[in-house]
């Protein structure tokens, strides 16, 4: 069994394994980083940091993401 830790998406807790980061935070909810903006803790995260960017318990993660249309 994966240790795993609670956290919250977008208002909704969720339990992710230990080792996650933003990234495989994404990948598991099928979102593509290039048309999205994540928030972990009130900060924005950088695109280009989303795999350096581990999880830890009690994160607060917002990911936005973008539509297009007219």
């Amino acid at each position: 069994m994966v240790p795993s830790m609670q956290i919250r998406v977008n208002g909704e807790s969720r339990l992710v394994p230990e080792h996650w980061s933003v990234s495989d935070l994404l990948a598991d909810l099928r979102i593509e980083s290039r048309y999205c903006a994540v928030e972990r803790n009130r900060r924005v995260i950088p695109r280009e940091q989303h795999a350096a960017c581990g999880l830890v318990a009690d994160d607060e993660i917002e990911v936005v993401t973008l539509v297009g249309g007219g």
